[in-house]
């Protein structure tokens, strides 16, 4: 089988940040690795989970709603997909992650969709975690630009 185009990224030399993955006709897909692959340190689940609540409800909410495709955890619990329409540049792309993330850094409350009736597993969620990977992924995209969206080489 073919390899998907994922995997042919070196790993060994990824790092922290937010990069154009995979253009698809109008679809661009970000990689936000969140966590430096391979180096025993990834998000836990409960947290992957409850960041996957606050963003995707939060990037659902913006007035890019329509152009948000899909927002979800990679299986290596290093980061996320953030796929979104085209007519979305990638500054404005980095900046409603931004906001995303400073959304979940600060968030209080009930985690939405989070009840037994809405979610498949509705007692795995850590708050604290998520905001914890947020303010950390703040700091790396502090001054990320569309330069900075190719992945090393």
């Amino acid at each position: 089988m073919k390899t998907i185009a994922s995997f042919t990224i070196n790993h060994d030399i990824l790092k922290k940040g937010m990069y154009v993955s995979r253009i698809d006709g109008d679809v661009v897909t970000y990689d936000i690795r969140m966590k430096v692959p391979n180096m025993g340190d990834y998000v836990s689940n409960g947290a992957l989970h409850t960041f996957e609540h606050l963003f995707a409800t939060y990037a659902r909410n913006t007035k890019y709603s329509d152009q948000v495709i899909y927002v979800g955890p990679m299986g290596c619990r290093t980061g996320f997909y953030f796929l979104l329409r085209d007519t979305v540049s990638k500054q404005e792309a980095i900046d409603l992650v931004r906001e995303s993330f400073a959304f979940i850094r600060d968030f209080e409350g009930d985690i939405p969709g989070a009840t037994h009736s809405e979610c498949g597993n509705y007692r795995e969620h850590d708050l604290a975690g998520a905001q914890a990977v947020a303010r950390d992924m703040l700091n790396v995209l502090k001054d990320w630009g569309p330069d900075d969206m190719r992945y090393p080489e």
